[in-house]
């Protein structure tokens, strides 16, 4: 037996050599371009932070206006009349003060000019914007580790590099399970490898313009009020990538549909009696690659329901289900 999958074997390990060398070859070119991709990896996050420190300065603007505003006005009048009664003041005593004592009386000019001078400085932070509590939200993307920005660069030059290296990973797949289809599904190498990348790239292009900002906005926003988040950038890549690879291995579901049919596996009667257990596991799998949030999980979920009645149709023109042709006659 082992002499029958021996030569499997050797091929399998063939295809996984060429699949690593191409994803090692594209992680030494990502890798000298680790900062840009970071930047794109980020800026989902980052718009996240600028958005939710918009709304918490509108509220915070609003909270300043109507419980501070008025004592703040008091203040600065106060401080500005008392300087003002403290330099008439001083003038008065100096004049009075001095066919007494010259030297008493210069002092107290002195004295005079400097309330003068602070009663200018006053009317100055008067005239000044007031300032809100807008510069109070700090959030920030940081880093708890000495060599955490050396591990995120590789982390995102290895995810950059398996992105670009999917099509040909596919190809490599495609040639490992050829030999063993007949001759008129070996024809289907283009289908698969160009309409596997599209999807995988589609489910990415839709996480990454859909998905993350509602997440990301909606988490961020749950507790920003009471805390400030401080994000670390170690944990965001991992969760980042996360949930890019998981919309664009779900939007695979047409691809697989397509040649699991195309292999006689599933006609679209064995879908559509499958469905309602499909939408429980959609469901789960959208939980678990998504972020505790309603938002995310629907946003992943009902595309995917979408795309399995995308692949019932795709399936019913590839692999019908056959009617029993002794039923139809004995009806």
């Amino acid at each position: 037996m082992f002499e029958d999958l021996k030569p499997h074997l050797v091929e399998l390990r063939k295809r996984l050599g060429l699949s690593v060398a191409s994803v090692l070859v594209l992680f030494i070119v990502a890798f000298s371009f680790n900062q840009s991709i970071l930047a794109w990896i980020t800026k989902p996050l980052n718009d996240a932070l600028d958005q939710v420190g918009i709304i918490i300065t509108d509220k915070d603007k609003k909270i300043w206006e109507t419980n501070h505003e008025t004592n703040a006005t008091l203040i600065e009048s106060t401080k500005i009349i008392a300087t003002i009664k403290l330099q008439k003041n001083l003038e008065k005593a100096s004049v009075q003060v001095a066919p007494l004592d010259s030297n008493l009386s210069n002092y107290l000019k002195e004295a005079s000019l400097a309330a003068k001078k602070l009663e200018s400085i006053f009317k100055e932070e008067e005239s000044k914007p007031k300032a809100d509590a807008s510069s109070g939200f700090l959030g920030r993307i940081t880093t708890h580790q000495v060599a955490g920005t050396l591990f995120v660069a590789i982390k995102v030059a290895f995810f950059a590099a398996l992105l670009g290296a999917l099509p040909f990973i596919l190809y490599q797949i495609w040639l490992f399970v050829a030999p063993g289809l007949y001759d008129n599904e070996k024809k289907m190498i283009i289908p698969f490898v160009l309409g596997g990348s599209i999807m995988f790239f589609s489910g990415v292009l839709f996480a990454y313009y859909v998905v993350t900002p509602f997440g990301f906005q909606f988490l961020i926003t749950f507790g920003a009020f009471l805390y400030t988040p401080l994000i670390n950038i170690e944990d965001y890549v991992g969760f980042f990538t996360k949930i890019l690879m998981g919309f664009g291995i779900a939007f695979e579901l047409p691809v697989f549909a397509y040649f699991l049919a195309l292999l006689g596996l599933i006609t679209d009667r064995t879908l559509i009696d499958f469905f309602k257990y499909a939408v429980v596991i959609i469901f789960v799998v959208a939980a678990l690659l998504t972020p505790p949030d309603v938002i995310t999980q629907l946003l992943m979920a009902l595309p995917l329901i979408f795309l399995y009645g995308i692949s019932i149709l795709i399936v019913k023109m590839v692999n019908p289900e056959k009617k029993n042709s002794e039923n139809q006659n004995a009806a």
